[in-house]
């Protein structure tokens, strides 16, 4: 079995998002981001994104009024906008349809709620691919808690001994190690601006073209 991320992982899903966060900065009189500093601060999920847009910094956080404000508006803009700029990394889809041909049991499990993340992967064309989607809101906890992991290797009845993590950051390292599953990492995610190597994943490779020869 393997799971797999979706932000950083099988989609770059950066441009819809900066585009929002820049829109919500707007309405707020506040200073747009830009895409490069909004690169740097996803991957714990949209709460988070929204407080680090408003403080402009990694580890800020800001005033509840001030978020209170904000988050209602950055959540209409993703909701008509969650993948109009968003794109497929190369060769997601063939490494897919490798894992598919070799009859690996596939799901998605990913930080962001399900009302973003469905959508996305419906609008990119691969929600087919997998048997489960394990978001953000499906489970009280997130990564790196391992339950979403536990939950999808339950949900196809195979041992963590035998499950596979594809992720991009170390938030999906730590879940996996936590898990028990083995953990393949992207070398173009997000991961803070960290070279994912240091947090010492089973393998990094630069694409899914590459899954094959781990198998």
């Amino acid at each position: 079995m393997v799971l797999i991320d979706l932000d950083g992982t099988l989609v770059d899903s950066v441009p819809d998002l900066a585009w929002c966060v820049d829109e919500t900065m707007k309405a707020l009189g506040l200073p747009e981001r830009g895409e490069a500093k909004v690169r740097n601060w996803v991957g714990n999920g949209v709460p988070r994104l929204i407080e680090r847009a408003l403080m402009d910094d990694l580890d800020g956080m800001p005033d509840k009024t001030l978020y209170a404000k904000a988050h209602p508006i950055f959540m209409a803009h993703y909701a008509e906008n969650p993948s109009k700029l968003s794109q497929l990394y190369p060769h997601v889809v063939a490494g897919l349809d490798w894992l598919k041909s070799q009859q690996i049991p596939l799901g998605c499990v990913t930080n962001k709620d399900a009302q973003f993340t469905l959508p996305i992967l419906q609008n990119l064309g691969i929600r087919d691919y997998f048997e489960i989607v394990i978001s953000g809101d499906t489970l009280p906890v997130k990564k790196p808690d391992p339950a979403p992991l536990l939950h999808g290797a339950h949900f196809f009845g195979i041992p963590v001994e035998h499950a596979m993590m594809i992720g991009d950051s170390i938030n999906d390292v730590k879940a996996s190690r936590a898990a028990g599953f083995a953990i393949i990492c992207m070398s173009y995610g997000y991961n803070h601006g960290v070279d994912i190597r240091t947090a010492d994943p089973d393998a990094v490779i630069d694409s899914f073209a590459e899954l094959a020869g781990l198998f």
